[in-house]
């Protein structure tokens, strides 16, 4: 990390917004292929196992159930409310099975914890061998992540809740015609806003374990440096609202890409689709993971861009 100022960001006097900065280190790591192809593999040796398991979970659960899939196949969009009754139906008869099969939540939470801590750490000592090392102390700090994370999720499924209620069945208990659209709207503005926010606040937890490695400190000191951080703050919330918009983007290119061979339905065979939908899936979680790799670097970039003359005064 002893680099110069000026060969880490584009200007170091603060005149450059962080975004520019994050362009220059995109480039960086689009220079460094290695650093991906690390991030794909821990991603996906966890990833691949993880799926397998909820694979093998889920057909149990459908096989108790007895859930009648063909009736899936007369769900339409013209017709809302009988799609809806029909999704209820299939819920109430799955979530039995379900409650029983929620002890995958913390194994695979346990599991995502332990291996992204080591799998983190390795493609960042690539990139910066004297990095330290800290592995319980990362994986305390990633675990409080995954719990805000899934508690932000808990706070969008309450806020869909009440959209339902508002929107949907408080009408139909008065006897009138849901609105849909309004529900939609609301699903959209509110997932945007929910979301929105965990890119804004979240950013400490995701400096946290870097700093750790940086500085070697513990749990608390690594969680009161991420919080004090001087000028550099601001650099990586922006950062971090525009992976968040990143993301989204990756997503809705995804689905764009997934719908082209539909005005081709005709002469488009199934097999063809299922080979065109799983390549636009893994090139979406390869890009998603690069993005991933150059967050993680633009965040050490910019801290050894403000605060290496601190640590070096420190270490004299």
């Amino acid at each position: 990390m002893e680099r110069r100022q000026e060969e880490i960001v584009s200007a170091a006097d603060g005149s450059v917004r962080g975004t520019q900065s994050f362009v220059r280190t995109l480039s960086e790591c689009w220079s460094r292929p290695s650093l991906t192809a690390l991030e794909v593999l821990w991603r996906w040796a966890y990833g691949v196992p993880a799926l397998a398991l909820l694979w093998y979970v889920g057909r149990n659960i459908l096989a108790r159930s007895q859930v009648d899939l063909t009736s899936f196949d007369a769900m339409t969009v013209t017709r809302p409310l009988d799609a809806a009754e029909t999704l209820t139906s299939t819920m109430s008869a799955l979530l039995p099975g379900i409650m029983h099969a929620l002890w995958v939540v913390p194994v695979l939470l346990l599991a995502w914890v332990g291996w992204a801590s080591v799998g983190r750490a390795v493609v960042l000592r690539r990139a910066y061998p004297d990095l330290h090392w800290r592995l319980g102390t990362t994986m305390v700090l990633q675990f409080l992540r995954a719990i805000s994370l899934a508690g932000t999720f808990a706070l969008w499924f309450v806020y869909l809740r009440w959209a339902a209620a508002m929107r949907v069945a408080g009408p139909l208990e008065r006897g009138l015609e849901p609105d849909l659209v309004g529900y939609f709207a609301l699903v959209i503005v509110g997932t945007l806003t929910v979301f929105s926010l965990w890119s804004v606040l979240s950013w400490f937890l995701s400096i946290a374990p870097l700093l750790a490695m940086l500085r070697d400190l513990g749990v608390a000191q690594s969680l009161a440096a991420a919080l004090h951080l001087g000028e550099v703050r601001g650099k990586l919330i922006e950062i971090n609202l525009v992976m968040g918009i990143v993301k989204i983007a990756l997503l809705v290119l995804a689905m764009v890409f997934s719908a082209t061979p539909m005005p081709f339905e005709s002469v488009a065979t199934p097999a063809f689709l299922r080979i065109w939908w799983t390549i636009i899936g893994l090139l979406y979680f390869v890009a998603s993971d690069f993005f991933h790799v150059a967050r993680a670097v633009a965040y050490l970039k910019l801290w050894g861009a403000y605060h290496s003359d601190e640590d070096n005064s420190q270490e004299a």
